[in-house]
């Protein structure tokens, strides 16, 4: 079964000290030393590398992924973890065939990833880029890579002789131009005590609160370093840094319900992440939600007029349409193909227009985590306009071809040891058609007089969904809220809800979009699919829909804690 799913992604005493992010060995790779030995090898197997039956591989690509993860999580103003991991991976993408027919070709009638290989694996190298250790590791690698397209380049031809004909005739390999890109080695130093100490600070706040039963204030730091090298000629250096603090607080309800928020904050570099008093803000903020949330009522289902906010909207357009648009699932025969034939017709209002554009690395003065400058087949980044006023244009496209489209827009991605595929990046919903968000929210109290509804619903926070894309499985999607409110149509205050999830068909759902206000929203997340997790944006304004559907959430049954939680006394 395949899904998508966004997510929102240690000792007691700590001494002072800057952390180099990379070592000696890995500075080598910055001079070069690291591309030269990719080079190397990568030409000694295009030269030499033959099967038994003479099949050689028409193409080859080398990527290096150098990444550092820094963790430090604190709970009650006390570290309970401080980690660092360094590690070194490399991927092998080995095609032989031709760039029609080659080893990556969809098996039919195989159940598993719908007859593609997802799962690539990858390689560890050394740290201390040994020459000849990293050579060794490389050749390994590659013979494993090459045994195996070969072994599968076998099975997809047999499997074309003994299917029926293919609807989607397109090549399995795009023709590229070669990239060239010689980007800086990051290699920054940080003070972990002064982070660990703000972090401990946040944190601290919760011990005024007994009836957050869980919280902790978490600081992230990933520094990615990549090398890719390929036969056709690109040769890509990049450094990018991510940053998150994250904010958790959850509680559990009289009835069992478990209650969680989270806040996140992402930055480029530490220079982006927010001041203490922002985070303070943040984390009282983030309290008081939990905790009226515990004496919130839980809403029934319902179907009705709402308001999807900016930020829950990003979310809203990500889950049910971003992965529908994403090039491979056009021409994969065991996905349900929502949009695989509708190209020039409209499949949302006239007033709205789709990119998605990894390479805007900014959004006013929000950094944009779904940024990057090459994709992982080494082709630029660029905005792709998926859908222009309402009229479907293109999808997302990795180097993978789909009928009408034999050229990459620069998506495609992946986690180190998965493949890669079409994924999105900065997914940005934009409106010819604006209003106030005080005018939206009156256009939402009409549509519930209209349709004779007591209340409507306001959706200001999702924490993020999952949506289902097989045409063996409902073409369905469910969207997880965090934050609702009734707005009631006679006037009354609004009033929190809780315990319910919005699910719904695609195109059923884009169809009931009525109306947009001015007040664009940035959602920086996390995106699992096929090929792993990636970063990704989602900017979407207010959206007034006609109808949406909500049905009750899973709940647990436990009861609250019998006893009074220790930090109760110190709170008093």
């Amino acid at each position: 079964m395949k899904s998508s799913a966004t997510k929102t992604i240690a000792s007691a005493a700590l001494g002072c000290f800057l952390v180099p992010v990379m070592a000696a060995g890995a500075r080598a790779a910055s001079d070069g030393a690291l591309l030269q030995i990719m080079q190397s090898e990568l030409d000694l197997s295009m030269k030499k590398l033959v099967a038994p039956d003479d099949t050689n591989p028409y193409f080859l690509q080398y990527t290096v992924t150098d990444q550092q993860e820094v963790n430090i999580m604190a709970t009650l103003g006390s570290i309970t973890a401080n980690d660092v991991d360094r590690s070194r991976q490399l991927d092998v993408d080995v095609r032989v065939g031709d760039y029609t027919l080659d080893n990556t070709h969809q098996i039919r009638g195989e159940g598993f990833w719908g007859g593609y290989e997802r799962w690539g694996g990858s390689t560890q190298l050394p740290l201390n880029g040994d020459p000849l250790a990293t050579r060794h590791a490389i050749w390994l690698a590659t013979d494993e890579k090459f045994k195996k397209a070969v072994k599968r380049l076998a099975q997809v031809k047999a499997n074309v002789k003994v299917k029926v004909e293919e609807e989607d005739l397109s090549d399995d390999f795009s023709r590229e131009d070669p990239s060239v890109h010689a980007g800086s080695w990051i290699n920054p130093t940080f003070d972990t005590e002064q982070l660990a100490q703000r972090v401990k600070k946040c944190s601290r706040l919760f011990r005024a609160h007994p009836l957050i039963y869980n919280s902790n204030v978490m600081l992230i730091v990933r520094i990615t370093n990549r090398l890719a090298i390929n036969s056709e000629g690109s040769k890509i250096q990049t450094g990018r840094q991510w940053w998150r603090i994250g904010i958790h607080a959850s509680t559990i309800a009289e009835d069992g319900m478990e209650l969680w928020q989270y806040n996140a904050f992402d930055a480029h570099t530490v220079d982006g992440l927010p001041s203490d008093d922002v985070l303070a803000e943040a984390a009282n903020k983030l309290i008081s939600e939990v905790l009226a949330l515990r004496e919130a009522p839980v809403v029934d289902p319902y179907t009705g007029p709402a308001i999807l906010m900016s930020r829950a909207s990003g979310v809203f357009f990500h889950e049910i349409f971003g992965h529908r648009i994403e090039g491979h699932r056009q021409k994969d025969v065991e996905e349900g193909q929502t949009f695989a034939k509708k190209v020039g017709q409209e499949i949302l209002p006239p007033f709205l227009t789709i990119v998605d554009d990894p390479s805007q690395r900014m959004f006013k003065d929000i950094e944009l985590n779904g940024y990057y400058q090459f994709d992982d087949e080494c082709v630029p980044a660029q905005p792709a306009r998926i859908v222009e006023d309402g009229v479907l244009k293109t999808f997302l496209l990795s180097r993978s071809p789909t009928r009408g489209f034999t050229k990459s827009n620069g998506h495609g991605r992946r986690q180190p040891g998965m493949n890669v595929v079409a994924r999105q990046g900065n997914l940005m919903v934009q409106s010819s058609e604006t209003c106030s968000f005080g005018e939206l929210r009156a256009k939402l109290v009409k549509e519930c007089k209209e349709q004779e509804k007591e209340y409507g619903l306001l959706f200001t926070d999702i924490s993020g969904g999952f949506t289902f894309t097989d045409r063996w499985m409902p073409q369905a999607f469910k969207v997880l809220p965090i934050l609702v409110y009734k707005v009631y149509a006679d006037g009354r205050g609004d009033e929190l809800v809780r315990g319910v999830d919005i699910v719904g068909t695609p195109l059923t759902c884009f169809s009931q979009i009525i109306s947009t206000a001015d007040d664009p929203g940035v959602f920086n997340g996390v995106c699992g699919a096929e090929s792993g997790m990636v970063p990704v944006s989602a900017i979407s304004p207010s959206i007034l829909v006609r109808q949406i559907e909500v049905e009750k959430k899973q709940k647990a049954q436990d009861r609250p804690p019998i006893l009074e939680a220790p930090i109760a006394s110190d709170a008093q």
